[in-house]
């Protein structure tokens, strides 16, 4: 992988919790990596750390330990800085109906972020540049509507041209289509494609939704209780994932073999993660008895399994997942 445009190095973030003292850990660890022009899809549970970790790469949240990188140098946070750098990072939000201002045109609402930022010349040509690229064609007939006059797909495209308007080089995607009828979501996954290769975009698509992750990303990050739990192409972790939690995630898509993988219970209380594998109270390997057969569930319980790297590598924080890799691996080289 070429270096990275935007890193995530050990991050941490934690709250104050709302109930009952003590500190929420929403990000517990993270090292997360995004080259130029490369689309990572971070999936995972409501809850999971999800939106934490993406405002954290905004620099909206700032975080409690760790750092946040971009194209190799720590991000600042004074005024100045973080507005220089909220005009390489941008960000789309999943419902287009909050993301623009009822009383503001089309024009408008794409403008606004050049002038947030003082770059008005050629204002015009830039914002009819950007809502062209966004698929909304002829642009000029647009410029004076307002958000109720459009489609869901047209504000989701619109709020996707004001992003583009300044001409960033990564995008961050919160749900970008959950609010989108099944019939607008391709397009709209499509047109984000399209901008990787034509303009070189690098984005992270933050979703719940496995099967938006299969159709759109280059690598797979599966987030589970703050910490990425595993990761890496997105060929192989969805059609071999080596976590429980992945493989119960991704066995109730519609497509999926067998039947549903179904968890028990809801994942653990933030402030009160559990020792060992954070996964292990609800592991369906652990119940089975299989992690003690592969002599590895006193590890499940008691033993971190650690915070996994960044960059490309396939990766997974899971005891048994490295016992029966270890096990498959020794086999092989057992034969003659």
């Amino acid at each position: 992988m070429s270096d990275p445009i935007l890193s995530a190095e050990d991050v941490h973030v934690e709250f104050e919790a709302r109930r009952g003292g003590g500190r929420a850990r929403a990000v517990d660890g993270v090292n997360l990596d995004i080259a130029p022009g490369e689309i990572v899809a971070l999936v995972g549970e409501s809850g999971c750390g999800k939106t934490t970790l993406a405002r954290t790469l905004l620099g909206l949240e700032r975080p409690t330990s760790g750092r946040v990188l971009h194209r190799g140098t720590p991000l600042a946070y004074t005024s100045k800085a973080l507005k220089r750098f909220r005009r390489d990072v941008q960000l789309v939000l999943q419902d287009p109906s909050g993301s623009l201002n009822p009383r503001h045109t089309v024009y408008d609402a794409v403008a606004e972020g050049l002038r947030i930022h003082g770059d008005v010349p050629n204002e015009r040509e830039r914002v009819a540049d950007a809502l062209s690229r966004a698929g909304l064609r002829p642009p000029e007939r647009l410029f004076l509507r307002f958000p109720h006059e459009l489609s869901g797909g047209q504000r989701q495209r619109v709020v996707i041209a004001g992003a583009l308007v300044l001409e960033p080089n990564v995008i961050v995607a919160d749900e970008p289509v959950a609010s989108l009828d099944a019939s607008v979501r391709g397009e709209i996954l499509a047109l984000l494609l399209r901008l990787r290769d034509e303009l070189g975009l690098a984005a992270l698509v933050v979703t719940h939704d496995l099967g938006l992750a299969w159709n759109i990303a280059d690598r797979v990050a599966v987030m589970y209780l703050g910490r990425i739990v595993e990761t890496g192409p997105v060929e192989k972790i969805l059609t071999a994932p080596e976590h429980p939690y992945t493989q119960a995630l991704l066995s109730v898509l519609p497509d999926a073999p067998g039947s549903p993988v179904v968890l028990q219970g809801e994942p653990p209380d933030p402030t009160r993660i559990p020792s060992g594998c954070r996964f292990h109270l609800r592991c369906p390997v652990l119940a089975s008895g299989a992690a003690a057969t592969a002599g590895v569930d006193g590890a499940c319980r008691g033993e971190d399994p650690g915070v996994l790297a960044g960059g490309t590598a396939v990766q997974a924080a899971c005891h048994y997942a490295r016992a029966v890799s270890s096990s498959t691996g020794q086999a092989a080289a057992a034969r003659p």
